[in-house]
């Protein structure tokens, strides 16, 4: 069977296979791997454009070689459209690494599409101990680094996270949205609970940025506990010191 690409060549199944593994494979020669990203590129199936992101699960020694071959997988996805989103986002999945999938998806897709998938991954996860918990904590980051109302109540979920980076990212995350008024109290209530001073110290450093009014049965619980610059006013409103 054949398979239309997308400038107008075809390729057999056999033939896709051959470059996808190619293109994947670390030991094989340089300029082996090149023609069958090259290869790929022009089918631009989706069978393809999934073999192109395995580029992105390796490093190879020479620095130049394998950022140009990065760059050109990058390209011919991106430039596949729309037809490229499922692969990318189940290759977002299943990644050690999320830096290359996401930066991809960033290209294809509006804001508001990459956070609902980044949200969903996130919502899989939990909050007890794991070995590795390295994409968790680049999840929480990414969405960080893109506000998002849907964000809240999949972050909170976070402040109660074993792993004491995960929960320092996920203030950060929390108090990076628009919408991080509304967290106050989930992040006061952590405070309460909270082991960790630079925890701690980022919580009441956030909630000072947002000058939050701490209730005033909390309030005797800050006297003498908040960090330098942070100052607890006669109204319980935490401020920056001038």
């Amino acid at each position: 069977m054949a398979i239309f690409g997308l400038f107008g060549g075809k390729a057999s199944a056999s033939s896709v296979r051959k470059h996808v593994e190619r293109a994947g494979n670390k030991r094989a020669q340089d300029v082996d791997r090149w023609s069958s990203i090259q290869a790929l590129a022009k089918i631009g199936t989706e069978d393809a454009l999934a073999g192109l992101l395995k580029r992105f699960t390796f490093y190879v020694d020479s620095g130049i070689t394998d950022q140009e071959e990065k760059d050109a997988a990058f390209a011919a996805i991106v430039a596949a459209g729309d037809k490229a989103i499922p692969p990318v986002v189940a290759f977002l999945g299943r990644s050690e690494s999320i830096a290359w999938p996401l930066k991809i998806l960033d290209a294809l897709c509006e804001r508001p599409v990459v956070v609902g998938h980044l949200l969903s991954l996130l919502e899989k996860m939990d909050t007890e101990y794991e070995r590795d918990p390295q994409r968790k904590l680049d999840l929480i980051m990414a969405v960080g680094e893109r506000p998002d109302p849907r964000a809240l109540p999949v972050l909170e979920r976070f402040l109660e996270d074993t792993n004491e980076t995960a929960r320092f990212n996920a203030v950060g995350a929390l108090l990076a949205q628009a919408e991080a008024g509304e967290a106050a109290a989930a992040l006061l209530a952590c405070h309460d609970s909270e082991e960790s001073l630079r925890v701690r110290n980022r919580i009441l450093e956030g909630l000072a940025d947002l000058e939050t009014v701490v209730p005033d049965a909390r309030r005797s619980a800050f006297q003498g506990a908040l960090p330098a610059g942070i100052t607890l006013d006669s109204q319980g409103v935490l401020r920056r010191q001038d």
